[in-house]
């Protein structure tokens, strides 16, 4: 018995020595092939760039960008920005800048105008409609908005028109801090609108439709673009940007009771909601120093 399961034994190590020689032999025919594939790269191309004369549109140059920008899916007010960017890239591929915009109209949208002409004011609800007519006035604007970021490059290439124009592109990210210049509807005080406004007499409900507040909001910033190459001083930029913060966007009380998420009779910053604030932009693009640098 004890034989037999010496030769038990036996048999198991001769077939797991056989088994580990075949691994060994298997590891060294890869490692030799490895080797020979390595010198077959050898040559006349041995440590020869993947690109020769690429086009370093952004290495150690400053980007300057006047921009126009209006923002998308707004509630009740878009904002039609006017501004630009400026950033320098200390290689190709990352760089630092600022951006700024100020609005030169805030036009309303079509649900304002509906609310505008169908819209009813009844007592329960005076303090956030005072009048249809009115609403326009309530309603919040972003009156300016700019920032901070740093920019990534992962892509770039070329892109053809009709076949017969070939123009250098890239493609950005970018990221950082915004602040937002906003104007929304003033703190309103319980009761204002508890009565209605005496006729011949003091409308403090229709007054406080149309005071307004100032304030800054800070945010993160964060977006894509491409950029479009003319010359090697010239381009184009187009690119979307995400803005999330709070404000009261309708000049509502749709907030701040006690019992939850409903109306408590006052107009405050317990009224603001988060919103995804986003807008496009299109820009032109010019560099200094104007020379472009290129690599061997």
């Amino acid at each position: 018995m004890i034989s037999e399961q010496h030769n038990r034994l036996r048999h198991v190590f001769q077939f797991g020595f056989a088994a580990l020689l075949a691994v060994l032999v298997c590891a060294t025919g890869s490692a030799t092939s490895a080797r020979a594939q390595e010198v077959q790269v050898t040559g006349p191309l041995a440590g020869a760039p993947a690109v020769h004369h690429l086009r370093l549109y952004r290495k150690g140059r400053l980007e300057l960008s006047p921009t126009f920008s209006i923002t998308l899916q707004d509630e009740f007010s878009r904002a039609l920005l006017v501004g630009g960017q400026l950033r320098y890239h200390f290689v190709d591929w990352l760089g630092i800048g600022g951006w700024g915009s100020f609005a030169v109209a805030n036009p309303t949208t079509k649900l304002t105008k509906e609310i505008e002409k169908r819209g009813i004011t009844r007592d329960e609800n005076r303090l956030s409609l005072p009048s249809p007519q009115g609403f326009d006035k309530q309603v919040g604007e972003i009156r300016w908005i700019g920032g901070v970021d740093v920019e990534f490059v992962p892509l770039r290439g070329k892109i053809a028109m009709f076949q017969k124009i070939f123009l250098d592109t890239d493609f950005y990210l970018f990221a950082g801090l915004a602040f937002a210049g906003l104007s929304e509807r003033a703190n309103t005080a319980a009761g204002v609108c508890d009565t209605p406004d005496p006729v011949g007499g003091p409308t403090p409900c229709l007054d406080s439709q149309s005071a307004n507040k100032k304030r800054t909001a800070l945010a993160p910033s964060f977006g894509a673009g491409l950029n479009f190459y003319f010359k090697g001083w010239a381009g184009l930029t187009f690119q979307w940007r995400g803005v999330p913060f709070k404000w009261n966007t309708g000049g509502f009380d749709d907030s701040g009771h006690p019992d939850g998420d409903f109306p408590d009779g006052l107009i405050n910053s317990k009224d603001r909601k988060r919103q995804f604030n986003h807008m496009i932009t299109l820009g032109a693009v010019f560099y200094i120093p104007p020379k472009i640098k290129t690599t061997h």
